[in-house]
């Protein structure tokens, strides 16, 4: 069974920051978020092992599959291999995903977080690209794909050895075309040439493009004021050939109602919209700010209980506003209030940047924290 683009909905429901009440997912929101994407006429539903500690899986089941028919919608999920250790992983991290989900089989899977290092050498050591085939071919798998967060050269390794790849998953926006780190732009054209479908993560830079600063969301509405900010990121992303689903992970029902509304009546960019966020791109590069999308792959393994994506999170804020306290009172909450590890807690053992898709030198951010909230004089 080949992937047909023209069959997958444009617009993606990603379950990775699911509404929450006191530290649980709000399953009652979740469901009403899903019943509005199901109405709209979209059915991507994509979640992972890791998400949520897992109980994003656990939200399939009780928000989608126990309260709408099966062939209603698509399930996407996805195998990591820093859980595994030995080949029979594989199949028992697999079934406990199927009983999670409360589903016969996945119509979308996905190796989880393809990059240069550990992860490819992983992937491989365990054979785990021949494992999905066969996945497939028991039935349960219906399309095999892989996330991607590597370099381009090795993108085109892997494609190389494994044609049976029906679709790769990678990070896009416009922020990240050019970025010579994320590469957006290089690993879009090598899936565009050898017409790979590619599916959309982090369109919107874990919600930085959809929160800008005064400048560049003023270029923008100056075009369109109709529009909102984040709609323009999802608009670039949606005007590009070869693109079949773009995920989006909504956390309210105003982000449901303002996605929806993007792609029930799409409309690709016209040039001068494109000319407008040529120059939100250029007022974004003078002002130097940390790449974190908040996936918080890094935070279940630190050790000293640092959140590490709210840390930065204030890091970018007393960047981009030197004069501003609020980032001070968040840092402060985030440590005392929420009792989580302080920045000047990290002992820099590199277990953050090795699975950070983002490449970031965390430890060296976690000084700047130090610097910035807790020398206070």
């Amino acid at each position: 069974m080949s992937l047909n683009m023209n069959e997958m909905p444009k617009i993606g429901f990603g379950l990775m920051r699911l509404p929450e009440n006191d530290g649980v997912i709000d399953i009652a929101k979740v469901c009403d978020m899903v019943d509005a994407y199901l109405d709209a006429g979209f059915n991507y539903f994509d979640t992972a092992y890791v998400y949520h500690g897992g109980n994003s899986e656990k939200a399939v089941k009780e928000a989608i599959v126990k309260r709408h028919p099966r062939d209603s919608f698509t399930v996407a999920s996805k195998l990591p291999c820093w859980c595994i250790q030995s080949l029979e992983d594989r199949d028992k991290i697999f079934n406990e995903q199927l009983d999670r989900c409360g589903v016969d089989y996945f119509d979308f899977y996905l190796l989880h977080s393809i990059e240069d290092g550990n992860n490819i050498d992983s992937y491989e050591k365990y054979d785990c690209f021949n494992w999905g085939i066969a996945k497939k071919a028991e039935g349960k798998i219906r399309h095999f794909g892989f996330s991607y967060h590597g370099s381009p050269e090795l993108l085109v390794k892997i494609l190389d050895a494994h044609p049976e790849v029906e679709f790769v998953q990678i990070q896009l926006n416009y922020a990240d075309w050019e970025d010579p780190l994320i590469q957006s732009g290089a690993l879009y054209n090598i899936l565009v040439e050898r017409n790979i479908p590619i599916i959309v993560m982090e369109p919107c830079k874990g919600g930085r493009l959809a929160n800008h600063d005064d400048e560049c969301t003023d270029i923008l509405k100056s075009v369109r004021p109709d529009k909102s900010v984040a709609s323009w990121a999802f608009r670039f992303v949606g005007s590009l050939p070869g693109v079949a689903t773009i995920l989006s992970g909504m956390t309210t029902a105003d982000q449901m109602e303002d996605n929806l509304a993007t792609f029930k009546a799409f409309e690709p960019l016209s040039d001068d919209e494109k000319a407008a966020i040529g120059k939100v791109v250029e007022a974004m590069s003078r002002i130097n700010l940390i790449g974190c999308t908040a996936c918080r792959y890094c935070v279940d393994g630190c050790p000293m209980r640092i959140s590490i994506p709210d840390v930065i999170n204030a890091v970018n804020s007393r960047r981009k506003f030197p004069g501003d306290m609020r980032p001070q009172f968040f840092y402060n909450g985030l440590v005392e209030r929420d009792g989580n590890g302080k920045a000047s807690a990290c002992i820099e053992c590199g277990q953050c940047e090795g699975v950070c898709p983002q490449h970031l030198p965390i430890t060296t951010i976690m000084k700047e924290a130090v610097e910035k909230f807790e020398a206070q004089g």
